[in-house]
């Protein structure tokens, strides 16, 4: 059927506000409008914030394409709010992902949505003030200490961002990391105390050599800062933003595999990135399908890269040119984010995610003893096993 033909659709959709997530989306439009100039896309966003905690279903009311965190799936599978994809998933597309992406919006006998975004906490540094310093990146928690004490005595510092949500991100990547991850089944215990307690040592150990704002910071103003300031040499985990790399940084950042609590094993890293969903309500279904799919295909994918998206599939990963454009992010995290660790996605969960980081942050800024903040955590995941 031709074009003009073919009836015609809007379609809405909601993204977050960083030229991470809405640069690659109005920089593929037009490809897109090409091949289907009867189909409008009119995307809009909202703080990382309401990324991380609008609950889907309350998106799908208003919109038809939503860009959404894995941890909601076991609420869309409860909700029903999203349409299935698996319909548009064939064999190569399966294969085609980095890491467990596409493993994260698979829930309950169902993929909730693609993945059209890739990011694990990796270890990020400032290259010059590295080389500065004649020092080289950490591989485990020990030479971290090290490298936070020689950063000392130039008057310089470590960085991290733990602010909220992001606090419990990096308890979750430590507990992991050690071989023994929190549960994602709310029936189970959430985790073994003695790897928790190693898991918070090791932050406010390193939070001896970070600035006391490393607490106010999530990760898009922990890359801000790094960019911004001449101080903050090195952090270990953060959810990489490849696009602080690039050249249009006034100090382009250099992303790195995450160092090991105890060995050099990069495994564990609690897995972010975002997915394409679509609403149970859209009145245009395959238009919404036929866009998710155009999203997926290798040439938007690596479209995405060049408009300051951070794909997740392999092939941009393995990518020459952009990595040349993007300081080698993609190679230099590869091994972390192939062995990234899936957080808990049943339903309820949310509740754990929004209180946790909170907890986690008020003990490390000393307002909650450690054995109080762990019964709260383990009170937080049980109450998950009621919602169900």
């Amino acid at each position: 059927m031709a074009a003009s033909q073919k009836k015609r659709a809007t379609l809405r959709g909601m993204t977050w506000d960083h030229r991470r997530a809405i640069d690659p989306l109005m920089g593929t439009a037009e490809m897109f409008a090409a091949a289907h100039p009867e189909i409008t896309i009119e995307w809009s966003s909202r703080p990382l914030h309401g990324f991380e905690f609008t609950p889907v279903a309350e998106l799908a009311q208003t919109y038809d394409l939503i860009i959404l965190d894995h941890p909601f799936c076991g609420d869309i599978a409860a909700s029903l709010c999203l349409m299935p994809v698996d319909g548009i998933l064939t064999p190569e597309l399966r294969k085609a992902f980095v890491g467990p992406s596409l493993e994260t919006y698979f829930y309950g006998g169902r993929t909730w949505a693609m993945p059209v975004d890739a990011a694990c906490q990796v270890a990020v540094s400032r290259p010059d003030l590295m080389d500065g310093l004649d020092a080289a990146a950490p591989k485990n928690w020990a030479e971290l200490m090290a490298l936070g004490a020689r950063a000392a005595k130039e008057g310089q510092k470590l960085a991290i961002g733990l602010r909220g949500v992001h606090s419990l991100m990096t308890f979750f990547t430590l507990c992991a990391n050690q071989g023994h991850p929190c549960a994602v089944d709310p029936g189970q215990k959430l985790v073994d105390r003695d790897i928790a307690r190693a898991a918070l040592a090791a932050i406010r150990a390193l939070l001896v050599y970070c600035p006391p704002q490393a607490l106010d910071w999530n990760s898009i103003a922990l890359h801000d800062v790094m960019t911004a300031r001449d101080d903050l040499v090195y952090c270990p985990a953060v959810y990489c933003y490849a696009t602080y790399a690039e050249a249009d940084m006034r100090r382009p950042l250099r992303f790195l595999d995450m160092p090991g609590l105890a060995g050099t094993d990069p495994r564990g890293s609690t897995i972010g990135g975002a997915g394409v969903g679509v609403s149970v309500h859209c009145t245009a279904p395959d238009a919404a399908l036929d866009y998710v799919s155009y999203l997926m295909a290798p040439e938007t994918q690596r479209g995405f890269a060049l408009h300051h998206g951070q794909p997740a599939a392999v092939s941009v990963w393995e990518d020459a040119e952009i990595n040349a454009r993007f300081g080698d992010c993609y190679r230099a995290t590869r091994a972390t984010i192939e062995n990234a660790w899936i957080r808990p996605r049943y339903q309820g969960y949310l509740a754990l995610q929004a209180a946790g980081g909170t907890l986690i942050e008020q003990h490390l800024r000393g307002a909650l003893a450690e054995a109080e903040l762990l019964d709260r955590l383990e009170e937080l995941h049980r109450a998950g096993a009621r919602v169900r």
